[in-house]
């Protein structure tokens, strides 16, 4: 008895393999589905702004320039008007003279004017209700000063 014991359990050993058919089953499924549905999914078409759509002012802004010895000028930036040099302490109110409801006002800094000094020209003028505030975008690399 004790032989008939032991065969039976040779007979049904444990396997330490994993049958891998049924996922392999379900990953073709899915890979059929996702053939089906890729070609039935339209993209949506997203607008995006371009350059040359945001550097278009609709009206004439005022330009601050800050130089790199510490000299400010303005000017209204038309065709043919040039900056004229005021005192940093004159600057709010020759800003406010030029500046109507709507009308943006551009600041200009050299590039080695310190980032202190451009935040509180912009400081400057915010707290005092100017808030159409921009900075100057030099895209082609040459000077603003035209």
């Amino acid at each position: 008895m004790s032989s008939r014991r032991n065969s039976h359990r040779r007979g049904r050993r444990m396997k330490n393999e994993m049958n891998v058919v049924p996922y392999i089953d379900v990953m073709l499924v899915l890979l059929v589905i996702f053939m089906v549905t890729a070609p039935m999914i339209t993209p949506g078409l997203i607008n995006l702004p371009s350059v040359g759509q945001a550097a278009t002012v609709p009206s004439t802004p005022v330009e601050i320039e800050l130089a790199e010895n510490g000299d400010v000028s303005i000017r209204l930036r038309e065709a043919g008007n040039t900056f004229q040099k005021i005192e940093k302490d004159n600057l709010l109110s020759e800003v406010q003279a030029l500046v109507q409801a709507d009308t943006p006002v551009i600041i200009a800094a050299d590039g080695k004017v310190p980032y202190e000094d451009v935040v509180k020209v912009m400081d400057t003028l915010r707290s005092n209700g100017l808030n159409r505030l921009g900075l100057l975008v030099n895209q082609n690399g040459e000077s603003s000063s035209n």
